[in-house]
Formats: structure tokens, sequence, C-alpha cells
């Protein structure tokens, strides 16, 4: 798998950067649950899901969930060192389905910047720092996700950087006009027509601020969900 040092600077939609971020709370034991993140470089479009655990199959499988919903063709991923992406497993799969797949270098997290802020923005703010391990909460979280995927991609604009220019000591950067996702994606030839319009007449149909109040719903049956019990302290006391 090899190693991309530099963003990629594309002009067409499928080429994405992933993540998995961890809802283990304070201790790493047993399985918990994780977020596949996923972002298109071109449209900022953003899918996420919910696993148990980051074995291999589990994340291809989330992998495959995600790439039926783009409404584009995934074309490439670029994801971390960590081995539930780096396995012979994903490697082959991707290959099956005509995926270029990439890898950033070790410890340098702006290689995957695009995702890092995604991670952040569309999972951690939501999700907080608290520890999900159960079937229930694991279709909780997917419910979640399956109204932000629409909050967020049909009605919430962003702004993509253009580009940067150093002036003296400052570095000036040049941003687009405000869009949804969605009406990036629109407007490029290699979109799937019925999935768009698809998507433009959902659009038409929902009420954003019903759809926030239901996701504000979901986050707090969700919450109840979390296993709060707490790992073991360290023992500081000197052995007898």
């Amino acid at each position: 798998i090899p190693i991309k040092t530099d963003h990629w600077d594309v002009t067409e939609p499928g080429f994405t950067e992933i993540d998995l971020v961890s809802h283990s709370g304070d201790r790493a034991d047993g399985d918990f649950l994780h977020s596949l993140d996923l972002t298109d470089i071109h449209t900022t479009w953003v899918e996420t899901c919910a696993v148990l655990g980051k074995s291999q199959i589990r994340v291809q499988e989330g992998l495959d969930t995600l790439r039926q919903q783009l409404p584009f063709v995934l074309r490439g991923i670029d994801s971390d060192n960590g081995s539930e992406f780096i396995n012979a497993h994903l490697l082959k799969y991707c290959r099956a389905q005509a995926i270029q797949f990439t890898r950033g270098r070790p410890y340098k997290k702006d290689d995957n910047a695009h995702i890092e802020q995604k991670n952040w923005t569309h999972v951690r703010k939501r999700m907080g720092y608290v520890r999900y391990d159960s079937a229930a909460a694991l279709a909780a979280m997917n419910a979640v996700y399956a109204d932000l995927r629409l909050l967020q991609n049909l009605f919430m604009p962003s702004v993509k950087l253009l580009q940067k220019a150093r002036r003296g000591a400052r570095l000036r950067r040049t941003y687009d006009a405000p869009q949804t996702p969605l009406d990036r994606v629109r407007v490029c030839p290699q979109a799937d027509p019925a999935k768009v319009a698809a998507l433009v007449r959902q659009r038409a149909a929902l009420d954003p601020f019903v759809l926030a109040a239901r996701v504000d719903a979901q986050l707090a049956h969700l919450y109840t969900l979390a296993n709060h019990q707490r790992g073991q302290a360290p023992s500081t006391g000197a052995a007898a």
C-alpha cells in the first residue's frame, strides 16, 4: 500500500480520506464502538457508520456500506497506518472494487488533514468521549448517523480552501463560496444522476429544524446507552 505524502488535487468526486474514531471511554479493554468516517476531497461529502470492534472484516464491511451510500463512485481511499486499514483483507477488497488505496506517513496526522477535521466536527463533537460497547448502542449510533448524513450533506454549507499564499510573515488563505456538499455533488458530471435526484427530492421534503431536533433526541437516547463504568485505577502503593 503506497505512502501518499501530497494531498489529492482532484477535480472530480470519489477520492476520499478515511479514519476510525474510538468510543472507548477511559479504558480500552474488550470490544467497543468505533465510528468509521469518510470524507470526499472534492465535494466535502461525508459518510459515517458505527462498527463494533475494529476487526479487518468489520471495517471492510463498514467501508462497503459507506461506498454504496455515496452518490458517486468511490475511486480512492487514503488512511493512516492502523492495522484495521493496513491489511491484506482490505487491500483485496479495494483491488476487487477498483479503488485506489494509499496511506499517510506514520505519526503525520497532517497527511490526513481533511478527515482529521471531520473526525472532530462530525463525530467527536456529537458523540463525546464516553464508552459505547453494546449492540443497542451500535444500532442507536447508526440511527444518529443516518439522520446526521442528511443534515450535514444536504443542509449545512461549508467552504473549501482554494489556495494559500505567503506574503511576508503572513499566510493568506483563499476560500470558495459556501456550498452544501449536495450542491457540490450536483454539478459533478461523475455523480450518479438517480442518487442525486433522490437526494434533491429528499431535501425538498425535509425540514432541517425538525431533522436537527430529531438528531438531538437520538443523541440523548444514545447517551443513556453509554457504559460509564470506569477502569481500574493503577495501584500506587509499594509492595509489602
